[in-house]
């Protein structure tokens, strides 16, 4: 990776504040799945809360109650559910997460026989990340889907720690006002708000507040309903797939017509069609997340999308070449790939000229390109070059571009006309479903609405029994819900907006701990990764490894010392005999070694030490030498592969340790010691033990490192059996092997 320089952040605020609670993994296959986890998750369905476990949803925790740990241990058989053998306590704790605090359509969905995360803050899927400590195999095990392989953890950075490695950083966002003191204290960026390209004249109305969420549900539909029957685009913001579906079968049952955009993959692939439509007279958009950040809405429907949408549905089919065939079993064939877009979703009928125009320029792209000749990748890249503004000078892309300019021009003449008539019903209404954990992501969906200069409104319809105020409101707020025992009306009290006001900061102030807690105990281990990153990048890039070994051997000579002797020890208890068993367990060229010599050459603890470095020394560079001359280069490249591989293996034990150190120093908390300096003691002790096993597993492993001359019949036989005939002209002649006993 090249070094680092200069960062931009667009959304900087998402990225920089909600992304950083979790850091950054690289984690690698680990064991093959056990079939516990189906047994825990067949124990955590019969089990029942707050009878076999307690949970706590802030810190998204679950503990067994002494019923629970005793009911566990008769199913399963065993004396000790936290028997570090077993260790069947892990196992049975995932799985009751799973069951409670991970929820299907709200925390994940399922695709074919996939578990999918969905981020909270985009509602989008994270394709690729798994949860990590065996919960992403306790949920497949919940669902019943086949389990994969366990990851571990290969590399791990803070989002912190990773873009303060940057020398200049900066960022733009709509809603970082509210953050600026965390990006000044953690990031040192100072925050400038610029104004408003137009006068922002959108109205956010006061919430509206029920006792339970039946009531909230049924207002939200009314509400939807009454700006509908104005003509008013209607964006609803809900906080997972779950919630947006039960929505959008409340809003078929009331004939109101909607389209839906959640993390559901037959919504995905509409997701730009489902926007281009959403400002358009009277439609009702259901969204998580995913139509929040960065979405423009135009009033009136977007134009040059639809025109886009249009060309699309008439070029991809003649130039994308056939779906290849599946090399796997199939109960069904996939469904025939189609552009063909819904005509409800343009604004009208293309005219016959237009057509025309549209189907010349198509066809000159056919003939020039080829019939079905392009990958569906390479077409949609030509497209989007046809899809600008400006000269051209291909032919094909140029014909193209001049029939994609005359379609907006058509297109735009009705969606100007319906942009005046959104504008005079009051443009687009948003109605939030639920107050997020931040204040900036109920301002990124308001701001979805008024955008430059345009009317527009906002409302958030909330319920005392959300997740938000349910986990965060304190007594207050249950206190509030025993008064209130009305469900369909809502409540209008200024205590209560205070009540609510004030478990949504204490969200935001819980997750900046999180955060500040992340940083501070990741810097603990950022010096220890640039310390351990630059050894490695020592090894690969440096063309003579033979000082960095010396000084392995060196070190290692005084790390043997200092066990079997000890600098402190008067010289009349020294033990050579001990001494000289330990040095030639690790290096057989130290065969002569005898007390007699080492009372003769050494007088003192200091000219021990540097006469058994020089023998260290010695050794390796002797080792060396029988080496090359069998096999000259063979030794560079033996000790780059023993310190490579030995860093990685270590650094990923010591990273694992780390993890359960981090995790065992909270609780030191109640012993009134701080947490994060035991963190940093134990941490820093564990740095030093991995750092001096790597050094001495490397240096012991060239100590024993034996080349192996292979005949050339043998290799031949090699060959065949792993599907190499015959020899090749590059293979050397003899073939040296290299075996580390």
């Amino acid at each position: 990776m090249r070094g680092f320089s200069y960062c931009v952040i667009d959304e900087v605020d998402s990225i920089l504040i909600d992304e950083a609670r979790t850091p950054l993994i690289i984690s690698g296959s680990a064991d093959k799945p056990s079939d516990r986890y189906y047994k825990a998750a067949k124990i955590a369905a019969a089990f029942g809360r707050d009878i076999h476990y307690t949970v706590d949803e802030k810190q998204k925790t679950v503990l067994l109650t002494e019923q629970g740990y005793e009911d566990a241990e008769e199913i399963l058989a065993v004396k000790d559910l936290y028997d570090p053998r077993e260790q069947w306590a892990l196992y049975v704790l995932n799985a009751i997460k799973a069951k409670e605090l991970f929820l299907r359509d709200v925390n994940y969905i399922i695709r074919g026989k996939e578990v999918l995360i969905v981020d909270e803050f985009t509602g989008r899927v994270m394709q690729g990340r798994r949860w990590s400590d065996g919960l992403h195999q306790a949920v497949e095990a919940k669902e019943g889907l086949p389990i994969q392989n366990e990851t571990v953890t290969l590399a791990s950075i803070s989002y912190q720690n990773f873009f303060l490695q940057f020398p200049k950083l900066c960022g733009m966002t709509g809603t970082a006002a509210t953050e600026s003191t965390e990006f000044e204290s953690i990031y040192k960026l100072k925050v400038t708000i610029v104004p408003t390209n137009k006068p922002m004249i959108r109205k956010d109305e006061s919430d509206v507040v029920f006792r339970a969420t039946t009531g909230k549900w049924r207002a939200v539909v009314v509400e939807i309903s009454r700006m509908h029957k104005t003509g008013r685009p209607v964006l609803v913001g809900t906080t997972s797939v779950e919630q947006s579906d039960v929505l959008a079968q409340q809003l078929q049952e009331a004939g109101i017509p909607h389209e839906v955009l959640n993390a559901k993959p037959e919504n995905v692939e509409r997701e730009a069609e489902i926007v281009a439509q959403s400002g358009r007279l009277g439609a009702v958009t259901i969204a998580t997340n995913m139509a929040g950040r960065g979405t423009d809405i135009i009033l009136g429907g977007n134009a040059e999308f639809m025109a886009r949408l249009k060309l699309r549905e008439m070029l991809m089919p003649r130039v994308v070449k056939p779906t290849e065939g599946v090399f796997v079993s199939v109960k069904k064939p996939p469904p025939k790939k189609t552009w063909k877009v819904n005509e409800n979703l343009f604004p009208c009928q293309l005219s016959n000229e237009k057509t025309k125009l549209a189907e010349e320029a198509v066809q000159l792209a056919v003939q020039t390109w080829g019939l079905r000749s392009l990958s569906e990748l390479e077409a949609e890249e030509r497209l989007s070059y046809c899809c600008e503004k400006g000269p051209a000078q291909d032919e094909v892309i140029a014909k193209l571009r001049d029939a994609f300019l005359e379609i907006v021009k058509e297109f735009k003449v009705y969606t100007e006309e319906e942009r005046k008539k959104v504008v005079s019903a009051g443009g687009l209404h948003v109605v939030g479903t639920e107050r997020h954990e931040s204040r900036r992501i109920d301002n990124q969906l308001r701001g979805r609405s008024g955008r430059q200069g345009d009317p527009g409104s906002s409302r958030f319809f909330l319920s005392l029994e959300d997740n938000i105020f349910r986990i965060f409101g304190g007594d207050r707020i249950q206190g509030l819900m025993r008064a209130f025992r009305v469900e369909d009306l809502p409540i209008e009290s200024k205590m209560l907006t205070k009540a609510l006001d004030e478990a949504q900061r204490k969200v935001e102030n819980y997750f900046f701990d999180i955060r500040k807690q992340l940083f501070e105990f990741d810097e603990v281990l950022n010096s220890q990764r640039d310390r351990v990153y630059k050894e490695r990048r020592r090894a690969l890039e440096s063309d003579d490894l033979q000082s960095l070994v010396i000084e392995f051997a060196e070190l290692t000579m005084d790390d043997i010392l200092e066990a079997n002797i000890g600098s402190d020890a008067p010289k009349e208890s020294w033990d050579f005999e001990k001494l000289i068993a330990k040095l030639q367990q690790y290096c057989y060229f130290l065969d002569d070694l005898t007390p007699d010599l080492l009372r003769s050459k050494c007088s003192s603890y200091e000219e021990l030490q540097d006469y058994l470095r020089l023998c260290g020394r010695e050794a390796y560079l002797q080792k060396r030498d029988i080496v090359e001359k069998q096999a000259p280069g063979l030794m560079k490249e033996a000790e780059r592969f023993l310190i490579l591989s030995n860093i990685d293996r270590l650094w990923k034990e010591h990273l694992q340790a780390l993890k359960f150190v981090q995790q065992a120093v909270g609780l030191r908390g109640y012993a009134q010691r701080d947490p994060l300096i035991e963190y940093k003691l134990e941490g820093y002790n564990l740095f030093l033990d991995m750092m001096a096993q790597i050094r001495r597993n490397v240096i012991y492993s060239i100590y024993q490192f034996q080349p192996v001359m292979v005949k050339k019949d043998e290799q031949q036989t090699q060959n065949e059996k792993s599907g190499k005939i015959g020899r090749s002209k590059n293979d050397p002649d003899p073939v040296v092997v290299a075996k580390s006993s």
